[in-house]
């Protein structure tokens, strides 16, 4: 079954746009709605565009200045040696990444990806690309239980199984291991995940200097509920 029709969940849409001299990536779940567009020459990023439509912290809208900073001027195939990810919004990055990566396609590529509320403890987890599901698993307690490669690893610690993975399923494993990550946010009370000062400092929010001054915005939308899904709202950008 498609994300929209599995039961109760986190969801998240990728949506990646190449059109002639751009490629525009978007992402939407319940706590996000953010997009990046790169225009270029076929090789090289000769502006770089993003924007946040909804984000979950008052810190987050800086991000994009980063984000911009960080790929403008780059070669499209250079995108991944920024290693720059924790002082960027991650999500952002991923969409630069995710937008180089494919500025060449000649198709509309997008992901659809599932983590199921927990049923007795564990929670399963999907991903489409284009409509066809390419990778699953099931996890208990942040550590995938099945199926029997990636078995008993910790979401946190999937970097050397992913790079065994065919090219195009490492793609979609390294999607499905952050969505993994923040689909465990919808069972953990929102008191309990909104002092940024507590958290890693794994994106620019979470950097010491923004943590302490960081407030949870608190705009989040469940896909779980009603007919809407992530991306409806899409719109051409050119």
């Amino acid at each position: 079954m498609h994300a929209a029709q599995q039961p109760p969940g986190f969801r998240r849409r990728i949506r990646i746009t190449p059109m002639p001299g751009s490629v525009c990536s978007e992402v939407e779940d319940d706590y996000h709605h953010m997009r990046v567009t790169i225009k270029h020459d076929g090789s090289t990023a000769h502006a770089v565009k993003a924007q946040l439509l909804r984000a979950p912290w008052t810190t987050c809208p800086g991000a994009v200045d980063k984000c911009e900073q960080t790929f403008t001027g780059m070669e499209l195939a250079a995108f991944p040696t920024r290693r720059e990810k924790a002082s960027n919004c991650t999500h952002l990055y991923d969409l630069a990444l995710l937008g180089a990566a494919h500025a060449m396609d000649r198709a509309v590529l997008v992901y659809d990806a599932y983590v199921s509320d927990p049923v007795d403890g564990r929670h399963h987890a999907r991903i489409w690309r284009n409509d066809e599901c390419v990778l699953e698993w099931y996890d208990r307690d942040y550590r995938i239980v099945a199926p029997a490669g990636p078995a008993g690893k910790k979401l946190h610690d999937l970097r050397a199984w992913i790079d065994a993975l065919e090219p195009t399923q490492q793609e979609a494993a390294r999607i499905l291991q952050w969505v993994s990550l923040i689909a465990h946010g919808r069972i953990i009370p929102m008191e309990q995940q909104s002092d940024a000062s507590r958290m890693p400092p794994t994106c620019y929010t979470f950097q010491p200097e923004r943590a302490v001054v960081a407030k949870r915005v608190g705009k989040t939308r469940d896909f779980s509920v009603g007919t809407a899904q992530p991306l409806d709202s899409h719109q051409e950008t050119v």
